[in-house]
């Protein structure tokens, strides 16, 4: 039987939920990058981090569930660079959820929400050096810009990070 996600704005209660997905996706996806005490830090941090970025309301957060269950998220906001545009800052889902479909829906719904709010254009940077996170980006439309940066997330080591782009 096929699964029906739903995508929905996240709450102020949700912030224990959006730390187990960002925990778990970032130590599957990121935390082989690191030495093993920076990245058991990292982890720790994305656990508690976002019932403080919740109260902020500095960006437009939603959840997708599966099953009654959220299990993805994205994060987004109106570009600092790009008129017109907007940035989506993360996107994650748990890897309990990967090549479930959830974070198509996902996509889906975040690009809904951005033409909703007036947006003619999304881009994000992901890490060079995560192959299905790039084919993802690639199979929702997604193009490389070209542009490339290096992005340090604590240890002093950056990361090279690419941009990509799409209309909404």
């Amino acid at each position: 039987m096929e699964t029906k996600f739903t995508v929905r704005r996240a709450g102020p209660g949700d912030g224990d939920v959006l730390g187990g997905i960002h925990a778990a996706a970032w130590e599957a996806a990121y935390a082989p990058f690191f030495d093993p005490g920076f990245a058991a830090d990292g982890i720790a941090s994305r656990l508690t981090r976002w019932h403080v970025r919740l109260a902020a309301q500095d960006a437009t957060i939603l959840l997708a569930e599966g099953d009654g269950r959220p299990v993805a998220m994205s994060v987004f906001r109106s570009s600092s660079t790009r008129p017109g545009a907007a940035e989506i800052l993360s996107f994650y889902s748990h890897p309990d959820s990967w090549g479930t479909g959830v974070a198509a829906a996902l996509m889906t719904g975040t690009l809904e929400y951005l033409r909703a709010g007036g947006a003619t254009r999304a881009h994000l940077w992901t890490l060079r050096d995560t192959p299905q996170s790039r084919r993802f980006y690639l199979k929702c439309g997604f193009a490389e810009t070209g542009a490339d940066r290096p992005y340090d997330f604590g240890d002093g080591n950056p990361l090279t990070q690419v941009e990509y782009e799409r209309g909404c």
